[in-house]
């Protein structure tokens, strides 16, 4: 492979554009001066089958969805309709797998196209959700649609990875990404950070997670994403500090010191009011710092914590068999943010690996595909997506299993939650639109046909291409 570092005409202090050839085919400018004899005449882009790997991983996620939902939905059974909560639940999965169909047979360039709209309406929404928004679970971060709830966080996560994308794919350069590409990716994480904050906090870690993934896999230098990663620190503390400072002191002296009592009195004041859900953010955090102990009565701020340790004790290694959970009668949400509890209780240990197993191959498949893309748009498009489902599917079950302090965040395409099913189709029917359009090396014809149908801007080389 061959680059050289040329400017346009605004000056480099404005814009880098690569200009290479890849395999001895010119891209960009450089296509376009080539002598016609050098040019080989337009092929039909290369339409290849969706990955096998990534369907069979979705569609086990799904089986496993409907078997575990049915499971954990005995709080919401109402009357002798026990069939309700698996029939909403159905209805949402095959929206999503009708997505999954429709964006699979789209090609990924389409996609840029849609980022900055769905910013405008991510935006839009985080703003009436935050002041005109219904609150589910303490927090105002819904709005609600007749008989449909639309949660913005969770559209605001897939919008923010669809943004970083096509950034750092504009902006390479040789031998990583511009000093204004990183930059721009860094502001799109913080503004959107900010306003997802109040709602959630492990939103924005998964968001600010992607991010610095994305920056690696996009080829920054070291100083660089080490001084991304601080700012986000540094900006996010100074956020942190600025809302603290404004709340009722009781309740930060009662964190400081670690009374718990004083903590837990604390904690529904805190998820409410002009600041936010701060106060039950830092109450949460000192409450699993104290952690919970053998003699701890059940009360309304440990319920959670200690009822999925009984479900996940009753699954022991094998599991006590689906439909078989005792605990998802009693465990609040049991059928979205603790449903890898129950999980573990119906199929043991062993199930709850296989799980996490299935995410882990969801990531390696995307890893492997995006090494064979010829262009960085398709390599980071699948591979954001694929961070996106497993970061969040991690911290589900960091959260569950008590490693991380009690958070809502669903499990992806398992949990219940019609939003949530829906960003992830979406993001699973990417991954597919790049198993089936993404050109790889060494195939000229393919890759001439792909330069003729991108944008300038989208040609640039695939900074993770690995040597043949």
């Amino acid at each position: 492979m061959k680059d050289s570092n040329l400017y346009d005409s605004a000056g480099a202090a404005e814009r880098v554009v690569v200009r290479e050839t890849v395999d001895g085919i010119p891209v960009g400018e450089a296509a376009a001066a080539a002598p016609r004899a050098e040019r080989a005449p337009a092929a039909p882009v290369a339409v290849r089958r969706p990955d096998t790997y990534i369907w069979g991983i979705y569609l086990l996620l799904l089986l496993i969805s409907i078997v575990e939902l049915y499971s954990a939905s005995s709080t919401e059974i109402k009357g002798s309709n026990v069939y309700a909560p698996l029939i909403r639940h159905g209805i949402f999965l095959g929206l999503g797998f009708l997505i999954v169909l429709g964006c699979q047979n789209v090609h990924y360039s389409v996609f840029r196209k849609l980022a900055w709209p769905l910013a405008i309406i991510s935006l839009v929404l985080l703003g009436i959700s935050t002041f005109a928004g219904v609150e589910i679970n303490g927090a105002q971060r819904a709005i609600q649609l007749g008989s449909i709830t639309i949660q913005p966080p969770e559209i605001v996560k897939l919008t923010v990875v669809l943004l970083l994308v096509c950034v750092l794919a504009r902006y390479q350069v040789p031998g990583g990404v511009s000093a204004k590409g990183v930059g721009i990716s860094a502001v799109i994480v913080i503004v959107f950070g900010a306003l997802v904050l109040p709602n959630g906090l492990t939103n924005l870690i998964i968001m600010m997670g992607a991010s610095v993934c994305m920056l690696i896999i996009g080829g920054v230098k070291i100083r660089q994403g080490v001084t991304v990663l601080l700012v986000y620190l540094l900006v996010g503390g100074v956020f942190m500090f600025v809302r603290s400072t404004s709340a009722a002191d009781k309740e930060f002296d009662a964190v400081a010191s670690e009374n718990v009592e004083n903590v837990a009195a604390s904690d529904k004041d805190g998820s409410s009011g002009s600041f936010g859900r701060l106060n039950t953010q830092m109450n949460r955090v000192a409450r699993h710092i104290r952690g919970v102990k053998p003699t701890d009565e059940i009360d309304d701020f440990n319920r959670q914590v200690i009822l999925s340790k009984f479900a996940m004790a009753h699954g022991g290694v094998w599991g006590r068999g689906p439909g078989n959970s005792r605990e998802s009668a009693r465990l609040p949400l049991a059928f979205s943010d603790y449903i890898f509890s129950i999980i573990i209780e119906d199929a043991g240990l062993v199930g709850g690996l296989g799980v996490l197993f299935l995410y882990i191959c969801l990531i390696g498949r995307a890893g492997m595909l995006a090494s064979k893309c010829s262009r960085a748009f398709p390599a980071l498009l699948i591979m954001g997506c694929a961070l996106l489902i497993v970061l969040q599917a991690l911290i589900h079950m960091a959260i569950v299993t008590g490693v991380a302090p009690v958070s809502g965040q669903p499990l992806p395409l398992i949990s219940k939650g019609g939003t949530s099913i829906i960003v992830m189709s979406m993001a699973i029917g990417m991954m597919l639109s790049v198993s089936r359009y993404g050109t790889t090396r060494g195939n000229k014809k393919e890759q001439r046909a792909e330069m003729n149908q991108l944008p300038e801007e989208m040609q640039a080389a695939n900074p993770m291409q690995m040597e043949n």
